[in-house]
């Protein structure tokens, strides 16, 4: 019960820095609501769990040659930069709970999914925590309990995202339109930043 409950405590917390995708997931979910912004979070625990199969086969390492980590930086920092940008440009739609926003839910889990997979820091991240922790377990314990605890701690990155979407949609119900505007632009912005930093490892990479 303890392994099991720890399992679910990781989970948590590789899930509550602010990243990419919690400034995502606030930013839909103050835009179109829980639905949208727990979708972004389904679709960056899709790409997590591939990442997290490579790394069980031990194919990930192709994922941190030079070559494609400079690949991934760029491509992540487009992406940033583009949903950023149209964070920002979508912020003066906003009107409260008269904002609705035509876009497709599989839009929003292919953004959660291409932000989490384009993101070397996600994939050495990953590689670091969970193969540490896949290394003690395959030690201690057989392969179905491998696979449980695995199960448990992605319930717990779940949670994680229930929690930020019902807390971006609460935003959206009680908030002032001018304080919705303010953190959907610090949203915005923070994607931005996380862009250019991903810009600025890709340049190192290819001219340093």
């Amino acid at each position: 019960m303890y392994t099991i409950l720890s399992f679910f405590l990781l989970g948590l917390s590789l899930s509550a820095p602010i990243g990419p995708i919690n400034a995502a997931m606030l930013d839909k979910g103050i835009k179109q609501g829980f639905l949208h912004a727990w979708v972004i979070g389904i679709g960056a625990m899709v790409a997590d769990a591939l990442l997290l199969i490579l790394i069980y086969f031990g194919l990930v390492h192709f994922l941190t040659t030079p070559f494609m980590k400079t690949f991934l930086w760029l491509f992540g920092c487009f992406i940033l930069l583009y949903s950023g940008i149209e964070s920002l440009i979508g912020t003066g739609e906003i009107k409260g709970d008269r904002y609705r926003n035509v876009e497709k839910l599989t839009k929003s889990v292919f953004s959660g999914f291409i932000m989490a997979i384009t993101s070397p820091l996600s994939i050495l991240f990953w590689l670091g925590i969970y193969g540490s922790v896949l290394a003690e377990t395959i030690a201690d314990f057989d392969r179905n309990h491998v696979l449980l605890y695995t199960g448990v701690m992605f319930t717990g990155i779940c949670m994680w995202d229930v929690l930020m979407a019902s807390l971006a949609s609460t935003f959206r119900r009680f908030l002032t339109t001018r304080a919705l505007t303010i953190i959907s632009i610090a949203s915005g912005l923070s994607l931005i930043v996380f862009g250019l930093h991903f810009g600025i490892k890709a340049f190192h990479a290819l001219f340093g």
